[in-house]
């Protein structure tokens, strides 16, 4: 592996650490500010406006790094990243926060400018393997992030911002020092329409075979809203977990999810093909979550991690399908689209999610689960399409 995809993946997890470090904490720091009712509403309030900024700001970025470079927007993307978490770690109230987290949300669109840096450095024949090999990075970071996030969070509420703050530091003074430029391709110009997160959207028309892919990437980013939402809301409400336990559950679903994605998903690929692993993805995912649905002790949700981490294979699988239906001078506007269609569907996606658990935890909490798995059911036939069948020859 050369240098350029270490250092990138090292961006990456160092990205994921700072970002999860946050997520133990959170709701017992909205209950200080907004009291207790404010924890469910506002959780998903927050996730909501995170994933409305990435929405507006992946193909703005992920145009501009097709225009001037992968290199430089990620330095500033990450600069960014470091000042908010600054401002987060002092927000007097939760207009503050909401503030924070309208610029987390910018900052962290640059995700869509790495994926597309990946892209750059790697072959089309091993794409799936090194997607594979940033999920499991992003995993390992999400081991490391609630770990360290769990154990500041028993001593200050505070403190896991500031450790984000660092590690965003830490992630830029690496990037500017290591990082070399990828897009040896770059556009002579920019076109403003394509700063639109609407616009963008509407483009993909124009590639047949591409948007049955497109739709069965949306259910899928669906259906992740689930336990990004609810992981821990559940864990605390039904199981009573502690900030260490809920932090020390999402550590082990990124271990497990970091050794699939490292060690199983190119070979995987590579023996079933990208179609067949995708669905191979998807049904342990389902399962998972209807395991996660009937569970009635806090242990068994760590029983079932081995399913959610199989169901990782996934997206590198489905990533790899969509990355050849476009030339290399535009693999940072694909992206940053994809990375749009996942933020719009994020905007709505925590807010249904966690309104959909409050307002059935008292009768059957596991039900959103349950219904989530159901939805995997409306990607088959996208996926066995005539246009997606064409689109995905030889996977």
């Amino acid at each position: 592996m050369n240098r350029a995809l270490i250092v990138i993946l090292m961006t990456l997890l160092l990205d994921a650490v700072g970002m999860s470090l946050v997520f133990p904490i959170l709701p017992g720091l909205l209950r200080e500010l907004g009291g207790e009712a404010s924890a469910t509403t506002h959780y998903g309030a927050l996730l909501a406006v995170y994933a409305a900024m990435q929405f507006l700001f992946a193909p703005v970025l992920g145009a501009l790094s097709d225009r001037f470079g992968r290199r430089p927007v990620l330095l500033v993307s990450l600069a960014g990243a470091a000042a908010d978490y600054v401002l987060m770690a002092m927000a007097p109230s939760l207009t503050w926060l909401y503030i924070g987290r309208v610029l987390s949300g910018i900052t962290g669109a640059s995700m869509a400018v790495g994926t597309a840096y990946l892209t750059d450095v790697t072959p089309e024949p091993d794409r799936a393997k090194r997607y594979g090999q940033m999920g499991a990075a992003l995993g390992l970071g999400f081991v490391v992030g609630p770990l360290i996030g769990g154990a500041l969070g028993e001593w200050s509420l505070r403190a896991p911002f500031v450790g984000a703050a660092v590690m965003n530091a830490i992630n830029l003074a690496m990037a500017w020092f290591m990082l070399p430029e990828s897009n040896q391709h770059r556009t002579p110009r920019i076109d403003l329409a394509k700063l639109n997160a609407f616009s963008a959207l509407h483009r993909l028309s124009g590639k047949p075979p591409l948007l049955p892919l497109v739709g069965v990437f949306a259910v899928v980013m669906l259906v992740s809203q689930v336990p990004g939402a609810l992981w821990i809301l559940y864990g605390q409400d039904r199981y009573g977990w502690t900030a260490w336990i809920a932090g020390l559950s999402l550590a082990c679903y990124g271990g497990l999810h970091a050794i699939s994605q490292a060690f199983v998903t190119g070979t995987m690929v590579g023996r079933l093909g990208e179609r067949r692993s995708l669905l191979v993805g998807m049904a342990a995912d389902g399962l998972g979550f209807v395991l996660m649905g009937i569970a009635t002790a806090g242990w068994m949700p760590f029983a079932f991690l081995p399913f959610f981490a199989i169901g990782g294979l996934a997206l590198p699988a489905l990533q790899a399908m969509l990355a050849k239906q476009v030339d290399a001078a535009h693999q940072g506007e694909l992206q940053g689209t994809l990375a749009s269609i996942g933020s719009l569907i994020g905007i709505a996606g925590p807010l249904v999610a966690t309104a959909a658990f409050a307002a059935t935890h008292h009768t059957w909490p596991g039900l959103t689960w349950l219904v989530a798995a159901a939805l995997y059911l409306l990607a088959v036939p996208l996926l066995f399409s005539s246009r997606a069948r064409e689109g995905g020859e030889g996977s």
